[in-house]
């Protein structure tokens, strides 16, 4: 199952929670039930938006088995000029 975050706009925290593709979290109240968190002083039914962040990896060339291009460039024969 995936992970969030999302970003409550009435107190500014951001909240990881883990739920399925299809679901919508629309509420700090909301939020809260799914993360099992209190929900303090904050009111219910304040607005929250999901973050996006980057999950890409990063792979270092010195992790790869050929870190160096092929002969001739990266294409057969030096074409591409690489």
């Amino acid at each position: 199952m995936p992970s969030y975050d999302y970003r409550c706009t009435a107190n500014d925290q951001v909240v990881e929670v883990r739920h399925g593709i299809d679901e919508e979290i629309r509420n700090w109240g909301e939020l809260c039930a799914a993360a099992g968190i209190d929900p303090g002083d904050t009111p219910a039914d304040s607005p929250v938006s999901k973050v996006f962040r980057a999950t890409g990896a990063v792979v270092g060339s010195e992790s790869l088995k050929n870190p160096e291009p092929p002969s001739g460039g990266c294409c057969g024969g030096g074409m591409c000029g690489l």
